[in-house]
């Protein structure tokens, strides 16, 4: 409402006290009495009893809708309708949408380079005919982190973020490539091969069309069924078979978890379920590929834990790529107000990267000065994420970001 409307006013008959009528201004000029949806930024006050208009402005910041992987299509904070922010509120929250984008963009490089070196080792061993080389990276695990990658490459093309999907994407093809040379060296068999191969084409191409909104809502919906069933059969599995021989070397785990999986599925697909219950269901597959993903570090320090002389043999570099890599894609998290994305960057970065650098530290595997550096360098990181988010959305603490990505305004 411009200040000429309100000027108008001024010649108008007093109303009656007990008539709370708002007025707008439309493009003619002429007011109109109808009732308002109350504006979350502006609230215009009349004085009834009197010719005079007093005019107050109350500024509210942005309310933000946590996303905590229920749903995955859940708008951009920009765009969101229930957000009118002022104009340089609005313009902070697109310069920082535009840099945590930049900077999950530039995660692809780390991550790159995170499987390169291992392409190249046994590209290197399969030229010179050492096969038996390649016995040592376990396929099932690598098939199980390719079945992370699928997964949360479903979830973030549901969300369009482009740089994530990408990332995903260079993840699922890097790891399918060691999958290749595991089968060339004959550590893989071909069946399993040729079936990870087959799911691998799929994936990517239903991912695609899907990105592009050039699939069928129906074949969407029978592949999230799928990666969703796989991931429900693969976690309980992972997990049992890390604390082998203490516990029996079975795949009973992974059955149960999988007839489980099955039933609820087809549960939800024919409305046998509540609402809530279906609605949950159609997030597991995002949080099962994260809990993969978070399993990773839990089964590395159980390993550094009983062979403590296995620590010399991690790489620091891997460890420093990893920890890189996952913190550099928390700002986006942070902004979008994604609880699945934001636990499972900050467990990556937190445990697996930085875990592994204290305990390869207390085994005198890396310097003083180097452990430093990496701490020093990851705390800032992370305070400089809630800075700037705080920032950006007007809070007046840091920890507010934290409190809107758990709990919501």
């Amino acid at each position: 409402m411009t200040v000429g409307c309100v000027a108008a006013l001024g010649g108008a008959p007093p109303l009656p006290p007990s008539t709370p009528t708002r007025y707008s201004c439309n493009n003619g000029g002429i007011f109109l009495p109808h009732t308002l949806k109350r504006s979350p930024f502006r609230i215009l006050k009349l004085d009834a009893t009197s010719s005079s208009v007093n005019l107050s402005f109350r500024v509210k910041r942005p309310r933000i809708r946590p996303n905590p992987a229920l749903d995955s299509d859940v708008p951009n904070p920009v765009d969101q309708d229930e957000n009118e922010p002022e104009e340089i509120s609005k313009k902070s929250l697109q310069q920082w949408d535009s840099l945590t984008a930049k900077f999950a963009g530039a995660a692809n490089v780390p991550f790159l380079l995170l499987q390169l070196p291992q392409i190249i080792l046994n590209a290197r061993n399969l030229l010179s005919g050492n096969n038996s080389a390649l016995f040592a990276v376990p396929w099932l695990g690598m098939f199980t982190g390719l079945l992370g990658n699928l997964s949360l490459l479903s979830y973030f093309a549901k969300k369009r973020e482009t740089e994530v999907v990408v990332v995903q994407t260079l993840g699922a093809v890097s790891t399918y490539a060691v999958i290749t040379q595991l089968a060339m060296a004959g550590s893989m068999p071909l069946p399993q091969f040729a079936a990870t191969s087959g799911v691998v084409a799929c994936g990517l191409l239903i991912n695609f069309l899907y990105f592009f909104k050039l699939l069928n809502l129906r074949i969407w919906n029978l592949w999230e069924d799928f990666i969703t069933v796989a991931g429900l059969s693969a976690l309980p599995q992972v997990m049992w078979s890390t604390f082998i021989p203490y516990v029996p070397n079975s795949i009973l785990p992974g059955i149960i978890s999988f007839l489980i999986s099955v039933v609820v599925v087809i549960m939800a697909r024919t409305g046998k379920l509540p609402e809530k219950a279906t609605k949950f269901v159609g997030s597991v597959s995002g949080w099962t590929a994260t809990l993969l993903f978070m399993w990773m570090p839990v089964a590395q320090m159980w390993t550094n834990y009983l062979n403590p002389d296995n620590i010399r043999g991690l790489s620091t570099f891997s460890m420093v790529l990893a920890m890189t890599g996952n913190g550099l894609l928390i700002p986006r998290a942070l902004f979008v107000k994604d609880l699945m994305w934001f636990t499972g960057s900050c467990w990556a970065s937190f445990f697996y990267g930085w875990g592994n650098l204290i305990c390869m530290y207390l085994c005198a595997s890396i310097s003083k000065e180097f452990f430093l550096a990496a701490t020093v360098g990851l705390f800032l990181w992370i305070g400089f994420s809630l800075w700037s988010d705080s920032k950006a959305y007007g809070f007046s603490s840091p920890l507010t970001s934290l409190k809107e990505l758990f709990f919501g305004s």
